[in-house]
C-alpha cells in the first residue's frame, strides 16, 4: 500500500516495508537538474539519468558543473537522452529514486509503474524553489540534514569571500536571456541568478513598470520578443543568462540593441553557460565567471 509523506518541496512515496526514517544507501536520480544538489549534500548517488549531449554537458550527458564530481564518485548513466527506461531503474535496485514533478526530465507519468515495482520515490518540485531549499528538504528525506546545511554554509562563505573582492559597476544591472532556444527574456529580481548577483553586491533592475503588462512572465523571468527586448532592459549593465563570451559578442553586434546604454558602453558580461539553472556547482561557476569580469 502506498504511503505518502508530504513535505513542502518533496513528496516521499514509500512502498513495501520502507520507512521515512530509513537512510537510503543506493540513490538513483531520474532528474539531472537535481543530481547536482544530491552530490553537493554527499548523497549516495549511484546512477543518474543523462541529458542529450550539448554544450551544457559532457559526452555522457552529465551537466558540466557536476560531471567531474560524479565521475570521481563513480556515478553511472541510468539511461541516456532523458529517455525513461524502467528496466534500467529496476536493474540498479535503488532504495530511493529521485523524480522531478516538472521539467523536461520529469518521469512523473511513470510513477504508477514505479510503484508497481515497489520502488520508493522522492518526487521533487524544483520549478519555484532555490537549490538551498531543495537541499534542505532532500537532506530530510535522505537523513543528510547536516550535510545539506554544510553545503549551504560553504556556498554562502564562498559568495561572501568573492563579493569582498568585487567592485560592481555603478548603477543597476539586468539579467537577460538572449536567444536561448530562440527566446528572449529579462530575469526578475527574485530569480536565482538575480539573487546571487545581489549577494555579490550588484543592484538588479526589474522590469519597467510601464511595460510589465506587455511581458509574458514566469516565476523567474519575463519573456519578450527580440524586437522589444531593449525596451525592457532597465539596467545600466547587462549579464547574459547562460551566456558565454561568444554570446556577449553576438549581443553587442545585434543591431536591434545598438542604442542600449549597456551596448554603447560595452557593459555586457556573461554569467556562464551553466548559469541557466543554479545549483551548488553552477552557482559557484557563475560566481567565478562574474569575478573574472570584475578583477
Amino acid at each position: 500500500m502506498l504511503r505518502t509523506l508530504a513535505l513542502p518541496l518533496v513528496a516521499l512515496l514509500l512502498t513495501g516495508l520502507a520507512h521515512a526514517a530509513d537512510k537510503p544507501q543506493r540513490i538513483v536520480s531520474t532528474t539531472p537538474s537535481v543530481t547536482g544538489i544530491l552530490l553537493a549534500i554527499n548523497a549516495p548517488v549511484i546512477a543518474t539519468a543523462a541529458a542529450a549531449p550539448s554544450r551544457l554537458t559532457d559526452a555522457k550527458g552529465f551537466f558540466r558543473q557536476w560531471a567531474e564530481v560524479a565521475d570521481q564518485r563513480a556515478v553511472q548513466v541510468l539511461y541516456p537522452n532523458l529517455q525513461f527506461d524502467l528496466e534500467a531503474v529496476i536493474g540498479w535496485a535503488p532504495d530511493l529514486l529521485v523524480v522531478s514533478a516538472t521539467g523536461a526530465d520529469s518521469v512523473l507519468q511513470h510513477q504508477a509503474e514505479l510503484e508497481a515495482q515497489g520502488i520508493n520515490s522522492a518526487v521533487v518540485n524544483y520549478s519555484n524553489h532555490s537549490w538551498q531549499e531543495m537541499a534542505v528538504e532532500l537532506g530530510k528525506v535522505t537523513g543528510l540534514e547536516q550535510q545539506a546545511q554544510a553545503a549551504i554554509q560553504r556556498f554562502d562563505a564562498y559568495t561572501l569571500k568573492v563579493a569582498s573582492g568585487l567592485t560592481p559597476p555603478p548603477g543597476t544591472v539586468s539579467v537577460v536571456g538572449y536567444n536561448i532556444a530562440g527566446s528572449y527574456s529579462v530575469g526578475l529580481p527574485a530569480s536565482p541568478q538575480a539573487r546571487l548577483l545581489s549577494a555579490l553586491g550588484f543592484t538588479v533592475a526589474g522590469l519597467p513598470d510601464a511595460l510589465k503588462d506587455q511581458v509574458r512572465r514566469s516565476s523567474d523571468v519575463g519573456f519578450i520578443s527580440r524586437e522589444n527586448l531593449s525596451r525592457v532592459i532597465a539596467g545600466d549593465s547587462v549579464f547574459l543568462l547562460g551566456g558565454s563570451d561568444a554570446d556577449v559578442q553576438a549581443f553587442l553586434a545585434d543591431p536591434v540593441l545598438a542604442n542600449l546604454p549597456a551596448v554603447r558602453n560595452k557593459q555586457v558580461y556573461p554569467l556562464g553557460v551553466s548559469s541557466f539553472r543554479i545549483d551548488y556547482y553552477s552557482g559557484k561557476q557563475m560566481i567565478d565567471t562574474v569575478a573574472r569580469s570584475f578583477p
